[in-house]
């Protein structure tokens, strides 16, 4: 007998699995467009030069040790995290009404969130998350305890856009009080992203129907290139007086990935509610991990601590951004080029790293096995998987797979 002689095997992560087959791949003409990491054009992680630097100045600085951080992290790093988050000119950030803690990259803050909420917000019984949504969400809220994971219309496959209408009546129909996890910007997986108007028509209803708002910043920088304008989201939020919490991740725009370098933002109505909250994360935190790593969140903080630092990293993460721009418009245009069925207008209307081609389960399988291309059998590709050296050869993959196989999401149909 063996105490764990009835543990089944867990099926393996969808987007780490593609990883392993694709490291298992022999082909040189291998392309692994799922991973959800920045690469160069030569198909290399990078580290920003700005997080090198730093790095180089942290390490010969004698005056730091390796001492414990305290239960909520870093405060120049939790704090800095914040006002980027909302700005620094923000009336929640002026009026001390935001609570700032460090957490385990932006997974972390998603589990303290909803830790949190399930202890002192008994009456938000229900948790509402975008149909489709980042693989992850379902199960952090689950293992918090919420039972009731339901789904809100997003993805058109139609247009390969914004649900809005079934977004919005969604939310209206809600029961009142829901919790609501709404992506701020470049959303997982579909690269779709209301407009600033419909941002606003979106605060309204939740502020009509009391809901809760958790929202995952894990891109922030990632559409445009300027962090501050794709927090216009949160800036709404705060504008117009909604209590909410913010997950950040600088996994992505600081390259810090296996750094863990998270934030948990909350917006209160007052100084002493913050102080509350606070303390409460606090309190969860100690009975998770005790406390969290430090040198992540130190080349965080010494970068937006410092102005010359922070112009750096702002230029750098144009460069990402830029890349994944170009990426976009030349997969259109060899797509065009080829005259490849269907409308391919949506690679370059959505944003940020992700974009849904509408590829079914049978092309994506065909194209790994006939083209050695990995991604998620969703249909999400990765687009800094894309370099100049496989540009050609993803979109003639992606054209015979079309041609190959119908699929009423390409051809616009639902």
């Amino acid at each position: 007998m063996s105490f764990f002689q009835d543990v089944a095997v867990a099926p393996p992560d969808a987007v780490f699995h593609v990883t392993t087959a694709y490291n298992n791949d022999t082909s040189p003409e291998k392309c692994n467009l799922g991973v959800g990491a920045y690469r160069t054009d030569e198909g290399n992680p990078w580290v920003l030069p700005v997080v090198r630097s730093v790095e180089t100045a942290l390490a010969a600085d004698e005056t730091l040790n390796h001492e414990y951080l305290s239960i909520d992290g870093l405060k120049s790093y939790s704090d800095a995290a914040s006002r980027l988050l909302l700005g620094s000119g923000s009336k929640a950030v002026l009026e001390s009404r935001v609570c700032g803690v460090q957490s385990l990259s932006g997974t972390g803050a998603l589990r303290l969130a909803a830790e949190f909420l399930r202890r002192f917000y008994p009456q938000g019984k229900t948790v509402y998350i975008s149909a489709p949504t980042w693989s992850n969400h379902q199960t952090i809220f689950k293992h918090a305890g919420y039972t009731d994971v339901k789904t809100y219309p997003y993805f058109h496959p139609g247009t390969k856009g914004l649900d809005f209408k079934g977004m919005a009546d969604a939310l209206r129909n809600a029961d009142d009080g829901s919790i609501v996890v709404l992506h701020m910007c470049a959303h997982n997986p579909t690269g779709v992203d209301p407009s600033p108007e419909q941002w606003q028509e979106i605060c309204a209803i939740v502020k009509a129907k009391n809901h809760f708002t958790i929202f995952d910043c894990a891109y922030q920088g990632f559409v445009t290139g300027d962090p501050d304008v794709d927090a216009r989201a949160v800036h709404i939020f705060v504008e117009n007086d909604v209590e909410f919490m913010a997950a950040q991740s600088f996994s992505k725009n600081f390259g810090l990935y296996n750094e863990r370098a998270g934030n948990i933002t909350v917006v209160t109505r007052s100084p002493d509610q913050a102080i509350a909250v606070r303390s409460q994360l606090k309190i969860i935190v100690r009975g998770m991990y005790s406390n969290p790593p430090n040198h992540g969140a130190r080349i965080v903080a010494s970068v937006l601590n410092n102005k010359a630092y922070e112009a750096e990293w702002r230029a750098n993460l144009k460069t990402m951004t830029d890349r994944i721009i170009l990426m976009r418009e030349q997969l259109y245009s060899k797509l065009q080029q080829l005259k490849t069925p269907g409308a391919w207008n949506h690679i370059v209307d959505q944003k940020g790293m992700f974009t849904f081609t509408g590829l079914s389960p049978q092309q994506c399988d065909y194209m790994q096995e006939t083209y050695h291309i990995y991604m998620l059998r969703s249909g999400r590709i990765n687009m800094c998987g894309l370099t100049q050296r496989n540009l050609d050869h993803v979109a003639k993959a992606i054209d015979d797979a079309v041609r190959r196989f119908s699929s009423p999401t390409i051809n616009g149909r639902l």
